[in-house]
């Protein structure tokens, strides 16, 4: 074990020496993690945007090493800018930086905005790091374990990411987050046939002979409802409080290191559930950290425990969702998601078969945009800061070019931008009820993957579809699908609600017995 250690930090050793000594990737990793602090530190700008515009910028013009620089940096400083309007507007710039405004704000009140940002600064970088760390390591043994993993697990593996994504994003009932997932996996079944090349759904539109493009798929999912609710809001923006000193104490970061460390393995073992995400994994964090805490009654009226909390376990959840990325096709997160995007459009197909010199490398660029984002976050902080004084409509138009650019660029024809208006539409739509979005993206994604397997299955099996349960890991997928849609019913609810009360006097009469005895 240690030896493949070793061998893993040898090989990345050689990636980050490479990638260090080229002037050009500073460049890009500057821009990008500028940026993406920039998106992320404007309310109504996300991570997820940051990436799919990007990702339309890109494209597959430039080689593949190079998008994903900019790609990951934009990733990086997003998630953390996310924290400057937390923290001195009490108005979270991202969702995964909500639970930094509980005791951001209270602190910034305080006259310690300096203080909060320095320590944020800090934890997003130690936080990024060891889900880097976590990357480099277990998603070799991960990717040993898929290598036995064939069509029905596959295709049962796609229908669990689509299926929990759905459940843990719906911010209303359940239901809504599974429609959303099984419209994307709709939308995926457009196009030509993967094993019989036959036409499906395509109406005699040859545009949709390939299939729905994921460039402007993301691109009218997470962009254009941003903008609308955007210019539908109007402006923002307010006067930040007074920042101060913004450099960290580091006799208080080694204080609080248990707490980073903690916070660091939720926020990688959270990201590396399929679909989850950032914002889960800072509330989860929080809500722990306050259990583990010896002061809890801070937390809420200005506790550097709880900032900690929270910004280290969002910023290693990234590491931690590029793990089912990587391993298996799955997006951790829907920022992930748009980097899935990003592969696909340029021919890299994530799972067993993936190079294994692209993973150590994406390690690598991680390691250098967190320390950029670390720089720049305590070095350019009071300019940041400036930005915020501007109102979100000043960017809306600009992001919205930037948008239609990006569609056009990828495709080159007229057809991506009608797709991406029509998806940007029925997505606006969608949000208004309280559809959450990130599945129907996360089914158009794996929907491809889960048609062809399911398929493939029962071609092999002649149709008998008890060939999802006599592999022992189907089985077990099958079992935990089965599981993940029945606790959500009614019934079942009430079941586990009287399985626990009539639990409770057993436990009381067992204590009781105890004290007795």
């Amino acid at each position: 074990m240690l030896d493949f250690i070793f061998a893993q930090f040898a090989g990345f050793a050689s990636q980050f020496l490479e990638l260090a000594t080229d002037p050009v990737t500073y460049i890009y990793l500057v821009g990008s993690v500028a940026l993406g602090i920039v998106f992320g530190a404007l309310p109504g700008l996300t991570a997820t945007l940051a990436v799919t515009i990007l990702t339309g910028f890109f494209g597959n013009k430039f080689p593949v090493e190079q998008s994903l620089i900019a790609l990951i940096g934009a990733y990086v400083g997003a998630i953390y800018g996310g924290s400057y309007p937390s923290i001195l507007l009490n108005i979270p710039g991202t969702a995964a930086s909500a639970a930094t405004a509980v005791d951001g704000y209270p602190l910034a009140k305080q006259g310690r905005g300096g203080e909060a940002l320095g320590m944020t600064t800090t934890a997003s970088f130690i936080g990024t790091l060891i889900g880097t760390f976590c990357l480099l390591v277990f998603v070799w043994v991960l990717m040993a374990m898929s290598k036995q993993i064939a069509s029905p697990e596959k295709a049962l593996l796609a229908l669990f990411g689509i299926l929990v994504s759905g459940t843990l994003m719906s911010s209303d009932l359940v239901i809504k987050g599974w429609i959303a997932g099984l419209i994307g996996l709709a939308m995926a079944m457009v196009g030509l046939d993967p094993i019989l090349s036959e036409q499906r759904y395509t109406f005699g539109w040859s545009y949709l002979l390939s299939g729905f493009q994921v460039v402007p798929v993301l691109m009218g999912a997470f962009a254009i409802p941003q903008i609308l609710f955007g210019l539908r809001e109007g402006p923002q923006a307010g006067s930040p409080v007074q920042v101060g000193r913004i450099r960290p104490n580091l006799r208080k970061v080694r204080r609080y290191m248990p707490t980073i460390a903690r916070s660091g393995a939720i926020g990688v073992g959270i990201g590396s559930l399929p679909g989850v995400g950032e914002d889960v994994s800072g509330w989860v964090s929080y809500g722990v950290g306050k259990s583990f805490s010896k002061t809890p009654e801070e937390f809420g009226k200005g506790s550097l425990e709880g900032l900690i909390s929270s910004e280290t376990a969002n910023n290693a959840c990234i590491g931690g969702a590029l793990i089912p990325l990587l391993v298996l096709g799955i997006p951790g997160s829907p920022p992930a998601a748009a980097l899935l995007g990003a592969l696909m459009i340029n021919n890299v197909t994530p799972g067993p078969t993936i190079d294994p010199a692209l993973i150590i490398r994406i390690v690598a660029i991680l390691v250098l945009a967190s320390f950029t984002m670390f720089v720049l976050g305590l070095f350019m902080a009071r300019v940041f800061i400036s930005v915020l004084r501007l109102p979100q409509t000043v960017f809306l138009p600009v992001v919205l070019v930037l948008t239609t650019i990006g569609s056009f660029s990828v495709g080159g024809g007229t057809n991506d931008l009608f797709l991406m208006i029509v998806v940007g539409m029925v997505s606006y739509a969608l949000i208004r009820m309280q559809y959450p979005i990130a599945p129907l993206v996360i089914g158009v994604i794996l929907g491809g993957l889960f048609d062809e397997t399911f398929r493939r299955s029962l071609l092999v099996s002649d149709g008998d579809l008890t060939t999802f349960l006599t592999r022992p890991g189907a089985a077990i997928l099958v079992f935990l699908n089965v599981v993940l849609v029945l606790v959500q019913l009614p019934a079942a609810k009430r079941l586990l609600r009287r399985v626990v009360r009539s639990s409770r006097p057993n436990i009381a009469n067992a204590r009781t017995d105890e004290k007795g005895a």
